[in-house]
């Protein structure tokens, strides 16, 4: 690891309060309810009352008066809800300390944005062993248009990237541990190398065990953190077999698929379903929720007879969100903005997350020199950061597969997963703002293969140039982020100047 470790953490925490004041300044504008906040942020205000979700009737009736300060409009009856509680626990932290308002329900997800960069800035500073490299990752995810948005808006999965990128970082470190505590049986043991035997078997590990709590929190946001947890924990598993062949295991290193395996899948995926369930308490310690007497009117099913009345009702419910993803009724729904996955990393379809149309000159700041203004808030990618993602992607794969280079498996490993699966989702529709959790891994591969460009330090001319195209990179990066400014924050711009940022007919 690098020597400055102080210095890291300055650069970390500048990084950081940067993006802290780009997001702030009118984090509270529009003042209403914009896409899936109709359902997330008044998730959240019941669950703070009651411990589970009451259902809400019409948004068009009741957002406005939430929006006037009258928040208790709600149903007597329960909601079916379709996603965990946890993202929406954390909505009501921000709900709680500012009341239930837009700045209210949308600083949680600023916090977590920023959380988010800070995480990805020591991930990549471990893996590629380098603070400017691991700055400029955490820099070029400021800049990314998509990622400040989802910082500004009261949704789930700025929750969900957060966590899955959280122990996506505590098993690079436990990868770390492993190999140093191999290190220091050889040099107890006076040995050059393991000489065909196995090794220790290490139990405890403590990183690892961090992982499977932070895949069991991601997967209280939503279930997508699955997909995660299952591809990171055997990535994992091979860099344990890895590490017992450098140390010279021989063939024997294979035995970790059983007695290294056994083991991670206790402390990622075991761990991951007790702190996943924890993130129910609050239904499963009250009545009222939806589907919560399941197992009092069933008490002969076996899952009541096995489980107990409180967890066969929230197996119960389960079965029903499953099927309320996998069935007929959400593969028939059709939406403006839905967007192919084979799209997202090209940004081939933004979203649209709020948009007012045909402002009139001469009002509401709209110049009298226009023909129309309008106000919107894209969920837009900043594009020479997406495109260049994209190609530093395959330019990771190669690295990591051709060169064998451990490095470029993380960033790799972690946009298939959380990318390849929504290919299987049917004919529903699907959005471009769940490619959130892809961006920190992107950004990984592109800060990595910048720094490839750089250079080593001390090497002259060569570094000197690498540095000048790196800036040059960057600064392209801020000047995009810059003009798409005003179409992520509502500002109220000519309907021309909307339409120079709309390069493509697909974003319009």
């Amino acid at each position: 690891m690098p020597t400055d470790r102080l210095f890291s953490w300055l650069v970390t925490t500048a990084i950081a309060v940067l993006a802290f004041c780009m997001r702030i300044p009118g984090l509270g504008n529009p003042n209403k309810l914009v896409f899936d906040e109709t359902y997330y942020p008044k998730d959240a205000w019941t669950l703070s009352k009651f411990g589970y979700e009451k259902a809400w009737d019409d948004g068009k009736v009741v957002n406005p008066q939430i929006v006037a300060g009258n928040p208790d409009v709600f149903s007597p009856d329960a909601a079916f809800i379709v996603h965990p509680q946890l993202g929406k626990w954390l909505i009501a932290a921000g709900e709680h300390l500012f009341g239930m308002n837009s700045f209210g329900w949308r600083f949680p997800s600023l916090i977590f944005g920023v959380l988010l960069i800070i995480v990805t800035i020591r991930l990549v500073r471990r893996v590629s062993r380098s603070t400017v490299i691991g700055g400029l990752a955490g820099l070029l995810l400021t800049l990314d248009g998509l990622h400040f948005v989802m910082s500004r808006i009261g949704l789930l999965d700025i929750f969900l990237a957060f966590f899955v990128l959280a122990a996506v970082a505590c098993l690079a470190v436990d990868r770390d541990w492993f190999r140093e505590r191999l290190a220091r049986h050889l040099d107890a043991k006076g040995l050059s190398d393991l000489g065909g035997t196995f090794g220790p078997v290490m139990l405890w590990r403590p990183w690892r065990m961090a992982a499977g709590v932070m895949f069991g929190l991601a997967c209280g946001v939503k279930w997508n953190g699955l997909y995660a947890l299952a591809a990171f924990a055997v990535l994992s598993l091979a860099w344990d077999i890895g590490a017992r062949r450098l140390a010279g295991a021989g063939i024997q290193a294979w035995r970790g698929l059983l007695v290294d395996g056994v083991p991670a899948f206790v402390q990622t995926v075991v761990i991951a379903v007790p702190v996943y369930v924890a993130t129910w308490a609050s239904w499963l310690a009250t009545t009222g929720g939806w589907a919560r007497d399941w197992g009092d009117n069933n008490p002969a099913a076996l899952s009541t007879r096995i489980l107990g009345k409180p967890l066969a009702s929230l197996l119960h419910y389960h079965s029903e969100i499953l099927n309320f993803h996998a069935g007929d009724y959400i593969n028939g729904v059709e939406h403006t903005y839905d967007a192919r996955p084979i799209g997202w990393l090209v940004m081939a379809r933004p979203i649209g997350i709020d948009a007012v149309n045909d402002i009139q000159p001469g009002t509401q700041g709209c110049p009298a020199t226009a023909d129309k203004c309008l106000q919107v808030i894209s969920g837009a990618g900043t594009p020479v950061l997406w495109w260049g993602a994209a190609v530093a992607l395959v330019v990771a794969a190669f690295w990591w597969i051709g060169n064998r280079d451990w490095r470029f498996g993380i960033p790799v490993v972690g946009v298939l997963s959380s990318w390849l699966p929504w290919f299987g989702s049917g004919d529903r529709p699907m959005f471009f703002f769940y490619a959130i959790v892809i961006i920190p891994f992107s950004v990984m591969a592109l800060s990595m293969a910048l720094g490839r460009l750089l250079g080593p330090a001390g090497a002259g001319e060569r570094r000197m140039l690498g540095a000048i195209l790196v800036g040059s990179f960057t600064a392209l990066v801020a000047a995009n982020f810059a003009f798409l400014h005003p179409i992520l924050t509502d500002k109220v711009i000519p309907y021309q100047s909307w339409l120079a940022r709309m390069w493509f007919k697909s974003w319009i």
